[in-house]
Formats: C-alpha cells, structure tokens, sequence
C-alpha cells in the first residue's frame, strides 16, 4: 500500500467514526450490522471503529453495537462536539470575530463554537479574556496581547468548562463589553436552553455582567426546547448562526428584537 493510499484509508476511516459518534449521540444505540450496510464495509471493520471509540470513551461497546457513553444523549462529550456540525461553527466563529470590540473586555463561554471562536481571536487587539471553559483557555495561553482570567470553579468533564457556585461569584462581580455565549437548544417561544440545572446560574450571570451579548449558534440547536431556560430571546443583542436555519424561525428570532446573523 501506498503512503497516500495509507493516507486516504486514514481519512475515510477517521470521517466514519465521527459519523458514528454522531449516530450514537443523535440515536442513543447503533448496531453492528447497520452501521456495516450503511458505510458499505465489513462488519469487522465496524466493530474495530467501535472498539476504537469506546477505547476514547466517545462511546460504550455493547453486545451487537453500541451506546451512548454513560447514557449521556443530551450532552456528547467535547471530543464529539467538535465533528458535529464543524463547517458551520467555524463559519459561525469567524463572523463573530467581526463582533470584537477594538480593544476592552470579553466573556467567552464555552462550547464547541466558542472553542474554534477563541482560536480565530487576532493578535491586533488588546483584549482581557475570562472564560470557564479548559479549551479555551488552552487555545489563548500563548498569546501574548490577550490576558486571559480563568473563571474557577468544579470542573464540568462532559463539557470541560467550570460551572458552579463559585464561578457565578466570580462572574457576578464583572462588568465586560461583550459576552459571547452558545446554548444547547433555542425556540422563539421558550428562548434558550439547557438540559442541566447548573448551567444555568453561570450563563445568567454572564449575561447580566456584559453591555452586550452575542449568542453563537448551528441549526442543529434550534427546536427540542430542554428543560432549564436561561435567557429570553430578548435578552440577547446579536445572534449569529449558519444558514440552514428555516427563514421563518429567524424573522420569528428578529422579531423578538436581537440582529440575527446568518454566517456565510
């Protein structure tokens, strides 16, 4: 075998587990057998995919196929996160760099769109950063122009952001230009949504600490209101999405008052 054809075996493969993971996380269970007939290969190159996602704790190896880590449907962890839907985040992320104030303060919340919007920050602005989320703060501890505040508090695995008591005191005492800020889930009727309690104190905080707030979002979280809201449509000044968003849920979005951005 060649070394491009090494390459391209690599690729193909790497591209198959991460539609698997999205299977799992969008199904809950896959099977063997399925999974062989729809990526039109064998079933033991399957169970080798599997193995391999099981061994990264994307998923749970169970008799015939798979499931969800632990159970976890509502929240993948960030490894899967970052495959689902990448192309539109990171269009999504390099239009809300246009949303940076020239210089001041910035609150980056965490999440898979955020991350990719942390790595596009430039260098030709002074920025101060706060931010409870691991990855973002990896992604800026070299940069010599942004000074970057961590946000402590319990470590949230799933997600690798801080999210308790003592990261919403922390934030509760800043004042920042601009927040920007991602959800699981949003509705024109219900606003915007999360399946955990916890979350919800932290995210309500940042949005009451900053002139302006600017929500990052892909089509894939629009509908399935979760159980837990944590702001109203209202609330928020921008909001930036990809373009697969039906029209009808944007002008319902506009009509509630935020500028709604479709990223291109």
């Amino acid at each position: 075998m060649t070394t491009r054809e090494t390459a391209d075996r690599a690729r193909f493969q790497s591209e198959r587990q991460d539609e698997i993971a999205r299977l799992v996380f969008d199904e809950g269970r896959v099977e063997v057998a399925d999974l062989a007939r729809r990526f039109a290969v064998t079933t033991e190159t399957i169970r080798r995919d599997l193995s391999e996602l099981d061994r990264r704790r994307v998923l749970r190896r169970v008799h015939g196929g798979a499931v969800a880590y632990q159970h976890v449907r509502h929240e993948p962890k960030l490894i899967v996160r970052d495959t689902q839907h990448a192309a539109e985040k990171r269009r999504i992320a390099r239009r809300a760099i246009e949303e940076l104030p020239g210089e001041g303060t910035i609150i980056i919340d965490s999440g898979s769109t955020l991350a990719f919007f942390a790595e596009l920050l430039p260098d030709d602005r002074e920025l101060t950063v706060f931010t409870n989320s691991i990855p973002v703060i990896q992604s800026l501890s070299s940069r010599e122009t942004i000074e970057v505040n961590v946000i402590g508090g319990l470590l949230k695995k799933n997600t690798m952001a801080m999210v308790d008591a003592t990261s919403v005191d922390t934030v509760r005492d800043l004042t920042v230009d601009v927040l920007f800020i991602s959800t699981d889930r949003v509705s024109a009727e219900r606003g915007f949504t999360t399946p955990y309690r916890e979350e919800v104190a932290i995210k309500r905080a940042m949005i009451a600490s900053a002139r302006r707030v600017v929500m990052l979002f892909d089509h894939a979280k629009v509908g399935n209101d979760q159980l837990f809201r944590f702001a109203t449509v209202d609330e928020i000044d921008t909001i930036i999405t990809d373009d697969a968003v039906p029209a009808a849920t944007i002008q319902a979005l506009e009509d509630l008052g935020p500028q709604v951005i479709r990223a291109d």
